[in-house]
């Protein structure tokens, strides 16, 4: 359990890692010269008007209604109502951290031989996912299975926050999915690293020619072998957050198009036009944290010897 609870403070870490850096530098910005200062501020402000334009597309979070009604001035970066809506996403993916651990905590802590319902719900999950990574990795299941379901869980809360009611989907962010591809990159290496070894790693980088025709073919090979890892976490990370991102826009759209029908008779309350897109929003982010898993599970079959695959 302590393992599991590490990897998600790694992941948490790597996923504010691109907005800790853009932060840094906003706040590093007004410094030493006057024109400077000043360029930087209208840079500021050109940020901060696209920010808002964005959150308009979804329906609004705790922290943006927060900085609407007492964030003062517009424009404020530097005030503590600026900070917080700066850097909402990475606190909305930590409370799902946080969430997520007590859960598990809990769970592990009421473990007994006679489960009752919630710990039967924990190993009814954990078990079918155990089940279903044997079925991509099979012995090698057991091994990586922690740092999977780690990830799904993670996703899966990430996703579901985005459909409750003054809270935000923090994988509706790029630089929330783009962390999280940058994990599962490192992690996958990593482990092609570790299994393979230093010799087996560039071989199966080069494409693991296997007569004169495939190392005539190296020098092609490895460079589109190169492209094509870096394109996989693009690629991860540009899914789920275009997913996440339409299914949240989609929801608010309905939600506004309801309100605006019957505010023309002047109701104070609008026609539920979005319920149906919750229950979509719930599938859709069920099974893009299971894509998002099964990619990353697929990617950890390629870096594994094949070797011991036929073998088993």
């Amino acid at each position: 359990m302590m393992r599991r609870v590490a990897l998600l403070l790694l992941l948490a870490i790597a996923v504010g890692a691109p907005s800790i850096c853009s932060g840094g530098e906003a706040s590093r910005a007004p410094a030493h010269h006057e024109a400077e200062a000043h360029d930087a501020k209208a840079h500021d402000t050109k940020a901060h008007d696209a920010k808002d334009e964005g959150v308009l597309l979804e329906l609004p979070d705790l922290i943006h209604q927060i900085k609407v009604h007492f964030g003062g001035p517009a424009h404020r970066e530097d005030s503590l109502v600026g900070f917080f809506f700066a850097w909402r996403g990475n606190i909305f993916a930590l409370l799902v951290l946080l969430l997520i651990s007590v859960l598990l905590l809990r769970g592990a802590a009421q473990k007994s031989m006679i489960p009752g319902r919630f710990q039967n719900a924990i190993e009814y999950v954990v078990e079918s996912f155990y089940d279903f990574m044997r079925g991509i990795l099979g012995r090698h299941a057991r091994e990586f299975t922690p740092f999977l379901g780690t990830l799904f869980l993670y996703i899966w809360f990430m996703n579901l926050s985005g459909l409750v009611p003054l809270l935000k989907a923090p994988t509706s962010l790029f630089e929330t999915t783009l962390g999280l591809a940058a994990v599962v990159f490192l992690y996958v290496h990593a482990t092609g690293f570790r299994k393979l070894g230093a010799g087996g790693y560039l071989f199966h980088l080069v494409g693991a020619p296997r007569d004169v025709m495939g190392w005539c073919l190296v020098p092609l090979m490895l460079p589109l072998h190169i492209v094509g890892e870096l394109a996989k976490p693009v690629s991860l990370s540009l899914r789920l957050f275009g997913n996440i991102m339409g299914e949240d826009v989609l929801i608010a759209v309905f939600t506004w198009l309801g309100v605006g029908t019957l505010a023309l008779i002047g109701s104070p309350i609008g026609l539920p036009l979005e319920f149906p897109f919750i229950f979509l929003g719930l599938l859709l982010s069920t099974i893009q944290a299971l894509v998002f898993t099964l990619l990353s599970s697929i990617y950890i079959s390629q870096m594994l010897p094949h070797e011991e695959e036929h073998a088993h």
